[in-house]
């Protein structure tokens, strides 16, 4: 991850009442807002903190280099964002079933979060940072996990057979999750 320049700030700011008056942000961080259910502007080297995105789709737009820190993101769909560029961080967020299908995050990292119920099917997670996170109930299906370090990661349960997991760190704790297919009991 580059160092993002910020440029400017917006704070406490509620753009489901008050519309994003951009096409474009680039440099900024938003601190304590909330977003509409679509955001269809380009982003780039931005950083939220303490924001509310829930349920929002990012639709055709780009997100470069873009951090997310303790923020909500319950249901957001990354599905409709260009591949171009992507790169995205999250740093203690909650990600409870957000949509990243088919995504190219290779140069993404997840620290500390919260990711129940989310759908990876066929993103591409190869050398992805992914570090203490909960992945309760997420669908890992075709997904590239080479090269991920997901040992100190918990709550997945991923199918060796149907994901690349090739060069993939787990944890002995986690071999519960690469073989609950098989019915084996790991003790």
């Amino acid at each position: 991850m580059r160092n993002q320049k910020i440029k400017e700030k917006i704070s406490q700011t509620d753009f489901t009442t008050q519309r994003m008056d951009r096409e474009e942000y680039e440099g900024v961080e938003f601190s304590n807002c909330i977003f509409p259910p679509v955001i269809h502007v380009n982003l780039m080297d931005c950083v939220f903190v303490n924001c509310n995105l829930s349920n929002v789709r990012f639709n055709n737009g780009f997100l470069q280099t873009i951090t997310f820190r303790d923020s909500k993101l319950m249901g957001v769909n990354f599905s409709g964002a260009r591949d171009f560029g992507l790169e995205l961080h999250f740093e203690g967020c909650i990600l409870d079933y957000a949509s990243f299908d088919k995504k190219k995050l290779n140069k993404s990292s997840f620290k500390n979060c919260k990711i129940h119920g989310a759908n990876f099917t066929q993103a591409d997670l190869s050398k992805s940072l992914i570090s203490a996170c909960d992945f309760y109930d997420s669908v890992f299906a075709g997904t590239n996990l080479s090269g991920a370090d997901l040992s100190t990661s918990r709550n997945f349960l991923i199918d060796p057979e149907l994901n690349n997991i090739r060069k993939a760190k787990f944890s002995l704790n986690s071999l519960p999750g690469l073989l609950s297919k098989h019915q084996i009991v790991v003790e």
